[in-house]
């Protein structure tokens, strides 16, 4: 694993973004390689003097301030203000680098970094090892505070995947991208499909994600670069931005696919966008109406989303409401806590829908933890495997001890809480009489024991 530690790096996020966009230069440097054979008339939208190969690929080099000199007064404003009529990887550059910035203030240590990604050829076999550097980055970013919330587990994202079958002319948005996931998963899926170089070609224009912060969006693009991409179709903006009235039936998508930002607040005057009944400031609840807006009729989506949707009211309820009429809302994959781990302990629910007929019934399926296991962790994430389970049951369904289904019907005279518990287990779980007195009797204790912690120090203070 690369790392990059040195005076004026702090925390995993600096040292993450240090490292990515020292990478990203490196790919796009050996990508430029393979375009001026397969691209006619290509030409670098860099300058001569600011590519890879110009400063950083020599060992002995530019080092020391020499070289921090160079990286801060010219390297980065260059590629911060690109022309962008140059040519359609302009673009790539340009969003890449106005948001990022250098974090090394110490240019011998810095060079030692460079030296080390220069032994990598993006154009050979070493590409797989950024597979590896991707891996342990989206990793680090689960304990680098609030970058977490960028990172979904890859079984979680390769299920969801699977399920949808995106095929390989299918339109697949991710409109909270974060750093790929989804996007690369569905890439890696439709690969399977492709059969010669016009059809890879065509796959590229089908993949569409946005991302409104600079480090998942600059790992995202790096990403789908070294998956073959030659434009990656990853915008840096926010889809709440744009009048909920403006979207068009040609921004309309096949498969949607993504985890939304949930525990989040908009920007002040963000809920004005959408229609009146459902504004809100929460970004989870503002993507679901957004989610059902850009879905194309037949359209399929899978949705992460937290308990809180499920059973909230208000806005949500409305929410809900509108995804049941316009939507079949087939199925519901609960999952136990700890899947998100160490980000949020909040327990989460893959929601599975198909536009254009409303629901008749929901099928919910509990996902059990396997033996053994009674929470995940960042050693011990949830694995595809587990997952099996739910595939052998997809397609056959009946209720059984982690399966049940419940009428539209019945969600409405609930008002629309979609927060349905497993009546198999129900039964099961209800503690004895005994146990309750035992309870009652610890809670009474645990009661009076804080009532007279409070009047204690009351009483010592009006002393």
């Amino acid at each position: 694993m690369l790392c990059v530690k040195t005076q004026g790096v702090d925390g995993d996020a600096q040292r993450i973004s240090q490292m990515v966009w020292m990478l990203f230069l490196k790919i796009f440097s050996d990508k430029e390689e393979e375009w001026d054979i397969t691209i006619e008339g290509f030409e670098s939208p860099i300058p001569e003097a600011y590519k890879w190969e110009t400063w950083a690929a020599d060992d002995e080099g530019l080092t020391g301030d020499a070289l921090m000199t160079f990286v801060d007064t010219q390297l980065f404003p260059t590629l911060k203000e690109i022309d962008l009529s140059l040519n359609p990887q302009a673009k790539i550059i340009r969003s890449v680098f106005e948001n990022t910035y250098n974090y090394m203030k110490n240019g011998t240590l810095f060079r030692q970094v460079i030296n080390v990604i220069n032994q990598i050829d993006f154009n050979s076999d070493d590409r797989h090892l950024f597979n590896d550097i991707y891996e342990t980055i989206l990793k680090e970013l689960q304990s680098a505070g609030s970058s977490g919330e960028y990172y979904t587990p890859r079984a979680v994202t390769q299920f969801m995947v699977d399920i949808i079958n995106p095929q390989l002319t299918d339109t697949v948005l991710d409109p909270a991208c974060g750093t790929g996931g989804f996007l690369t998963c569905s890439i890696d899926h439709k690969k399977k499909l492709v059969q010669d170089a016009a059809q890879e070609r065509s796959m590229q224009a089908t993949i569409r994600g946005i991302e409104k912060k600079p480090l998942p969006h600059l790992l995202c693009t790096t990403n789908l670069m070294l998956h073959g991409f030659d434009l990656p179709a990853v915008q840096r903006g926010n889809y709440l931005a744009k009048p909920y009235s403006d979207w068009s039936k040609k921004d309309k998508v096949d498969v949607i696919l993504t985890n939304p930002p949930f525990g989040g607040v908009e920007e002040d005057g963000t809920e004005t966008n959408f229609p009146a009944k459902f504004r809100t400031k929460e970004t989870a609840d503002l993507f679901l109406a957004l989610i059902i807006k850009l879905l194309k009729d037949t359209g399929r989506a899978a949705v992460v989303l937290p308990d809180g949707t499920l059973f909230g009211e208000g806005v949500k309820t409305r929410i809900k409401e509108e995804l049941m009429a316009k939507c079949k809302l087939h199925t519901i994959v609960r999952l136990p806590n700890g899947v998100f781990n160490p980000y949020t302990g909040i327990k989460t629910n893959l929601l599975f829908f198909e536009k254009g007929t409303p629901t008749k019934d929901i099928w919910y399926f509990e996902h059990p933890y396997p033996n053994g296991v009674k929470s995940y962790n960042k050693g011990k994430p949830i694995n595809i495997k587990e997952f099996d389970l739910e595939k052998a049951w997809w397609n056959k369904r009946e209720e059984n001890q982690y399966a049940w289904k419940v009428s539209a019907e019945e969600i409405a005279r609930r008002g629309y809480n979609l927060d349905v518990k497993n009546p198999h287990q129900e039964a099961d779980n209800l503690a004895s009489p005994e146990v309750l007195l035992q309870q009652f009797r610890a809670s009474e204790e645990k009661i009076s024991s804080v009532q007279n912690a409070i009047i204690n120090v009351l009483t010592e203070a009006l002393k």
